[in-house]
């Protein structure tokens, strides 16, 4: 007795999905890291191996100087500091703002909800060079001009769209159920929103916090037009390396990406998380 033939189309399309899936992550990945690697190797090379030509793919020697030499410099402590508090105070308010944002979004249907989450996006639709000018004027009148204060300001108005969308999407995922539960064991709404949605929540907050503290750290065009004697880092690097040799540059824009890359290593598993939800 012979067997039916067995149809193997659908498991070869299936196996290649797969690997054109695979080769596009690995292309992905390869054009963001792809920048990062090249100005680590060349940060870390001594300046022999720098300007030898045909470049090797690896430098023939590595070296610490500039990156030590960039550190030593005039005023980039103080702008590594500068940088960190108003990323991590800009983390805050922009949750502090954002999140009940977010939720309102996500829990009541009001007249207006879907011009409201577009009007929100329009802060970012005017360059921050625009913006820099008038800002200034209006923190020299009031006091806080070249502070850090002024700088957070600037940066949570940046931030605060993609917080907004972000948390409404993370308490759209958390089943209103399980809220209504609570209230109706004798939960107030405060503590409904303590014990039951902010931990439920917690992943997705955690990502919008990589997202804002990213972009606060990375921004150099307000931060160098507000400030002046407390600059932040990247502010400080475009001061600084305009007329730099190649090696402080590279050693500039290796120390400034290090910072950005631990913190999100270090958050990576919320971020995976919010993904998974948001996926479901």
């Amino acid at each position: 007795m012979t067997r039916p033939p067995v149809d193997l189309a659908p498991l070869r399309r299936r196996r290649q999905r797969r690997i054109l899936v695979q080769l596009a992550c690995i292309a992905v990945s390869t054009f963001l890291l792809l920048p990062i690697v090249l100005i680590g190797l060349s940060a870390l090379s001594s300046r022999t191996a720098l300007t030898e030509f045909p470049k090797p793919l690896l430098p023939s020697e590595f070296d610490t100087e500039s990156v030590l030499g960039f550190i030593g410099g005039t005023g980039v402590v103080p702008a590594f500091g500068n940088s960190v508090l108003v990323g991590v105070y800009t983390v805050l308010l922009a949750l502090l703002l954002g999140a009940p944002a977010g939720y309102a979004l996500s829990r009541f249907d009001f007249r207006g909800r879907d011009a409201y989450q577009v009007l929100i996006l329009l802060v970012r639709a005017l360059p921050i060079v625009v913006l820099s000018v008038p800002l200034a004027t209006m923190f020299l009148r009031v006091g806080v001009d070249d502070t850090v204060f002024a700088v957070t300001l600037v940066h949570t108005a940046l931030a605060l769209p993609t917080t907004i969308l972000i948390t409404a999407s993370i308490f759209v995922g958390v089943p209103r159920d399980v809220e209504e539960a609570a209230l109706v064991f004798g939960c107030t709404p405060l503590q409904a929103m303590r014990r039951v949605v902010l931990p439920m929540a917690l992943p997705g907050l955690a990502a919008s916090s990589v997202f804002t503290f990213v972009l606060s750290w990375n921004e150099v065009l307000g931060a160098a037009v507000l400030t002046l004697g407390h600059r932040t880092l990247p502010a400080q690097v475009l001061a600084s390396l305009a007329d730099s040799p190649n090696a402080y540059r590279f050693a500039g824009g290796f120390v400034l990406v290090l910072p950005a890359l631990l913190f999100i290593f270090l958050m990576r598993r919320y971020l995976l998380n919010m993904w998974g939800t948001t996926l479901r």
